[in-house]
């Protein structure tokens, strides 16, 4: 299964996504050791790599990816005096589809990557969710995670152009028996394996559902000056659930 944008059009897709190169870190403090990232080669998609992205008909609700727009209040949400609160309330969908509010974190601008390991504080790079847990052949079954940008710089969602069940086959010999990780895309790439980094523009009050489970991912500010607060939720949202062009 390969990386499935919703997208109607392929000049719209072309508009909000670039691609690149990753890279495996070595010694660099503020990462894991062997962490995947951008080497921030960012071009254009060319139109044959945007058709190749663009979702089929029939994918499963679980793997697609979709953007949404949800207006944000006039004031600044970063200066509220209770953040989490304020972001909870601004879940797209409550009066439609439960989901899990996961909480929020704000990033300052520039960064090349932006998730940490709560344990050491070092920036994981490219990885995989796991939620859910789930074993190999039943990835696509997760929880999709929304992504909300409160702003007020831009945000960008990366995510590898190879899904998890794909990378974890090259690197186990018995894929049945172990649980896809991050240290699956580490090892592919160590070996020499063929990954591209998605870049996805998300601006103030733009949204992504993704299953982050299925697909290597991170945030990223890079080239932003400001900093960007993000809200996430987990759920089970059909396809189609919101205006897949924002």
């Amino acid at each position: 299964m390969a990386v499935s944008l919703a997208f109607s059009q392929c000049g719209s897709l072309r508009e909000r996504c670039e691609i690149g190169s990753v890279r495996l870190i070595h010694g660099e403090a503020d990462y894991d050791e062997g962490a995947v990232v951008p080497v921030c080669d960012w071009r254009p998609l060319n139109t044959r790599e945007a058709q190749r992205l663009q979702a089929e008909p029939g994918i499963p609700d679980g793997a697609l990816i979709e953007l949404v727009r949800q207006p944000l209040p006039d004031t600044q949400v970063e200066a509220a005096p209770d953040l989490h609160a304020v972001a909870a309330g601004l879940y797209p969908f409550a009066d439609r589809w439960p989901a899990d509010f996961l909480g929020c974190v704000t990033n300052p601008g520039d960064a090349p990557t932006t998730t940490e390991d709560p344990a050491t504080g070092r920036r994981l790079g490219l990885h995989v969710d796991n939620w859910d847990r789930l074993p190999y052949g039943r990835r696509h079954e997760g929880r999709r995670r929304l992504c909300l940008n409160l702003g007020p710089g831009v945000r960008y969602f990366l995510l590898g152009d190879r899904e998890i069940e794909e990378i974890y086959r090259l690197v186990h010999p018995d894929p049945e028996h172990h649980y896809p990780h991050t240290d699956d895309v580490r090892r592919y790439v160590a070996r020499g394996r063929p990954l591209q980094c998605l870049r996805i523009r998300l601006e103030p009050g733009d949204c992504y559902l993704a299953p982050t489970e299925l697909l290597p991912h991170d945030g990223s500010t890079l080239d932003g000056e400001q900093p960007s607060t993000a809200a996430f939720w987990l759920g089970r949202w059909p396809a189609g659930a919101g205006s897949t062009e924002p």
